[in-house]
């Protein structure tokens, strides 16, 4: 995963089309390791096509993938639903004593 999310990294930053290097120097500079076969199957895999086409098209799978795509989208519904009823909790002013100065008593 971390070799797919190395290349979108690159992809948004700018790099339609990463090359292993590209993907293994930013690997390297997170500090992670990567495996030069799998980063080298990736770009092999994704030469010539578009990365934000595959993710949206694997979007839309994720959303049309029968009961159980049907299910998780109904309970992020029902998750906005419950947040959208709770009652946002009043502030309350806090007297910090003076910790940042200013204050009537002090002098400079």
């Amino acid at each position: 995963m971390r070799h797919v999310a190395a290349y979108a990294l690159l992809v948004l930053g700018g790099n339609a089309s990463p090359s292993a290097a590209d993907v293994e120097k930013v690997l390297k500079e997170a500090g992670a390791t990567h495996e030069a076969a799998n980063v080298a199957s990736l770009c092999a895999a994704m030469e010539g096509k578009s990365f934000n086409e595959i993710c949206a098209a694997g979007l839309k799978k994720i959303g049309s993938s029968g009961p159980a795509g049907a299910a998780a989208t109904g309970g992020a519904a029902k998750a906005a639903a419950v947040v959208e009823e709770e009652e946002p909790e009043p502030e309350e002013d806090v007297d910090m004593g003076g910790l940042f100065g200013g204050g009537d008593d002090e002098d400079y």
